[in-house]
């Protein structure tokens, strides 16, 4: 183990892993689990020695206890949080991970298959998949998932299908006392298919501190397409460890649109894109909108492993009062991806003089005919600009807005779903009225 400081909660995992219920397990997922904790027990939870997590200390976070695998009452469960208006969509609802059918509407889409991720097992996209991309990475947080999982969703769209209307997962966090969670996606896009999901996390007005370990694995299949949201709407109760590793074949579309906003206490967000054949594309786009002494930390990983692959990638971080942003992207550029073309843009706007960013944009190329390039910008609210505008009538919260929604406008024009667009400009502009 790497450090003394996390004993508590080490070893009550260790002792969790034991007495885990496996018997509904397949013989592969048991010694899947028993492999991925030795792991685990060897690396022990990342320390800031770590390069990877230099800005980002879980400590005071893992140096505790918590309530496992809690079993909460789901009736009255309040979901209004995740309203997004005018959003006509399939509905999915995870409650500490656990899928809840109850408040699920699928409207019986033929070529869609979501189970819970315990009832997946016998699927024969689950036995290719699961525990085969993103276990690869060495990440302790997801051998610690894939040992301990309980919880979590299995989505598969079948070859040819496009699914009628977007997907919504809302992840709900609630429970009276604190909790770790462990939660494991799978989701599966088959040759041709086409499919939106849009995921948003929320937590209840009485949830106690909860601590989310989240890891989702997605495969795109030959020719098909994925629109992928992510809106982190939690509160400051809440916090979240996500690893979301996305693996491409040959002609596939994914796109990601990563949104922060004001209320959660911690996110560290590892999205790494596989781009594992020729003539794959992929997109990543972030707004992170952050307020009082926010912690949002987003490491990325673009893979070109084979040649004709296109990526893009923008970046905005707009942190204000005490919060503090961190974005960290790198793209590979394999040898034998030759004529890869690949963008990296980070852009920061810093509001208040106590509010940090921490950046570091990264190219790493081993083939010599391609087309790649990255930047950075830094800079603080532009008083002047605000001047201006305050000098011809507008109002000063109306310019900050507009500033703002400037700033931002690169990103979020680029949103494929107008009405998840929309939301997203009023999230912010509500994230800004506070001040």
């Amino acid at each position: 183990m790497s450090t003394l400081v996390a004993n508590s909660l080490f070893q009550q995992l260790t002792a969790t892993f034991q007495e885990l219920e496996t018997s509904n397990d397949t013989a592969e997922v048991k010694s899947l689990r028993q492999e991925a904790f030795a792991r685990f027990k060897e690396l022990g939870f990342p320390t800031v020695k770590n390069e990877d997590w230099k800005y980002t200390n879980i400590q005071p976070l893992v140096n505790k206890t918590y309530l496992l695998n809690e079993d909460v009452d789901v009736a009255d469960i309040d979901l209004s949080k995740a309203d997004i208006p005018n959003l006509d969509a399939h509905q999915i609802v995870l409650i500490n991970g656990q899928y809840v059918l109850a408040f699920s509407s699928l409207e019986d889409e033929i070529g869609l298959t979501v189970k819970s991720i315990e009832d997946a097992q016998d699927e024969e996209n689950f036995q290719k998949h699961f525990a085969k991309h993103a276990d690869k990475t060495g990440s302790a947080m997801v051998a610690l998932n894939t040992a301990l999982h309980t919880s979590g969703v299995y989505l598969s769209v079948a070859k040819n299908k496009v699914v009628s209307k977007p997907i919504h997962i809302v992840h709900v966090a609630t429970g009276a006392q604190d909790f770790f969670a462990q939660t494991r996606n799978l989701y599966v896009v088959e040759p041709n298919a086409e499919v939106e999901i849009i995921e948003s996390f929320i937590a209840l007005d009485d949830a106690a501190k909860n601590l989310n370990n989240k890891v989702t694995e997605i495969v795109v299949e030959e020719n098909a397409k994925l629109q992928h949201y992510y809106l982190q709407l939690s509160s400051d109760t809440s916090s979240y460890i996500n690893h979301v590793e996305i693996y491409q074949t040959k002609h596939s579309l994914y796109n990601n649109y990563n949104c922060n906003f004001p209320g959660v206490a911690f996110v560290r967000n590892d999205l790494n894109v596989r781009m594992d054949a020729q003539e794959v594309e992929s997109h990543l786009y972030g707004i992170n909108l952050l307020a009082d002494k926010q912690f949002v930390d987003n490491h990325t990983i673009v893979d070109h492993m084979k040649p004709h692959g296109e990526s893009y990638e923008w970046y905005k971080n707009i942190p204000q009062d005490e919060s503090t942003a961190v974005f960290n992207g790198k793209i590979f550029v394999r040898e034998d991806a030759q004529k890869t073309n690949a963008f990296q843009q980070n852009n920061n706007m810093l509001i208040g003089d106590k509010s940090t960013v921490f950046t570091k944009p990264q190219l790493e190329i081993f083939a010599d005919d391609v087309k790649c390039s990255h930047g950075c910008t830094m800079g603080q609210f532009d008083d002047e600009a605000l001047f201006y505008l305050r000098a011809r009538g507008i109002g000063e919260e109306n310019a900050r807005i507009l500033l703002v929604h400037a700033f931002a406008f690169d990103v979020t024009s680029r949103f494929s779903n107008e009405v998840v667009r929309a939301f997203v400009e009023d999230r912010v502009a509500k994230g800004l009225e506070r001040n």
